[in-house]
């Protein structure tokens, strides 16, 4: 492991007693590796708002989308940033899923991890008029389904595109991913009756569950959503049963994490996880989490490298016998 490796984490496992020996003395930078709108976007934009409200730094955020190569552009661009530190990166399971997927040059290990913000879920939508009522249904359908049946989602080899080729693996079916420019095209597809289903966040398919035109028969997750206030006439987010609970054994949460750039000094890293514990306390972003259904998950030091150690492994893992792994 390189010495720049080594030193970005060793500053992430310093206590938050320090963070008051540096302050940002300009703007700072939070690049979001998605286009404007998205889920993402709207983390960094909910953070960048509790700050500025709650007067939690002095300096103005800057919110910078860069959304080419699937994240990659962010990312490499975090990574000639070494020193930096007016800037972050908001980051999901692409940190590992575009250059395992590309052979970017470029690693999560090139960063400085400063905290996990939540988790978020995926679940199992369909069409309203589609007569499916619990995921064994789906896959039940799926088995004779010909020609197969369609899913879609954000991108190739990305979260969604995994997650449909996991089912596929565990529950022996045959399906057809494809491929959309993000969570909203595939909600619109969705409710369009052109696919068969999605596995959109919660975020992405709220609009068209209130309206009627799309219901949830799954959370890919070991145990229901927190939430417990009503999302449409009668039914909530905790009211969504588990997949596994419904015969369908797969799971699958996506990290919301925040990195700089490698080579910072570990008082300026010590600020930032101060400044996101802050952030994490505010009434707009407990808001934010259940306003979208994510979970809370704020970690920081070596619960955040352990995390990223093993969700990592998880990824190469999956994408592994996805074939999703580059070879050349």
């Amino acid at each position: 492991m390189r010495v720049a490796v080594k030193a970005a984490i060793a500053a992430a496992l310093l206590p938050v007693a320090s963070a008051q020996a540096w302050e940002p003395t300009k703007p700072i930078e939070i690049i979001v590796p998605f286009p404007p709108g998205g889920s993402s976007d709207q983390m960094a934009r909910t953070i960048q708002g509790a700050i500025q409200k709650n007067n939690l730094v002095k300096q103005p955020i800057i919110i910078v989308n860069k959304p080419a190569a699937a994240g990659g552009e962010a990312m490499l661009d975090i990574q000639k940033s070494a020193g930096d530190p007016h800037k972050l990166i908001t980051t999901s399971s692409g940190i590992y899923m575009t250059p395992l997927a590309t052979k970017l040059p470029v690693s999560w290990r090139d960063f400085t991890p400063v905290a996990m913000m939540a988790q978020d879920a995926f679940v199992l939508w369909v069409n309203v008029q589609k007569p499916y009522k619990t995921a064994k249904d789906f896959i039940e359908a799926a088995r004779i389904a010909a020609p197969p049946l369609k899913t879609g989602g954000n991108g190739s080899k990305r979260e969604d595109h995994l997650i449909s080729v996991t089912m596929e693996q565990i529950a022996g079916v045959k399906i057809t991913y494809v491929p959309y420019q993000g969570g909203g095209p595939s909600s619109v597809q969705l409710a369009g009756g052109h696919i068969d289903a999605n596995m959109n966040n919660p975020a992405e398919e709220i609009a068209n569950w209130r309206s009627g035109a799309v219901k949830p028969l799954c959370v890919f997750s070991p145990k229901p959503m927190a939430y417990t206030q009503k999302v449409t006439a009668d039914m909530a987010w905790s009211d969504i049963p588990p997949c596994p609970s419904q015969g369908l054994n797969v799971t699958y949460q996506m990290l919301r994490g925040m990195f700089m750039p490698g080579k910072v000094t570990p008082e300026q890293q010590a600020y930032y996880v101060d400044l996101f514990q802050k952030v994490a306390e505010t009434p707009d972003w407990k808001a934010y989490l259940e306003r979208n259904a994510l979970v809370p998950d704020f970690r920081s030091g070596q619960a955040f490298v352990d995390f990223l150690v093993e969700d990592e492994r998880k990824h190469k893992d999956l994408m592994g016998k996805a074939g999703f792994i580059a070879t050349n």
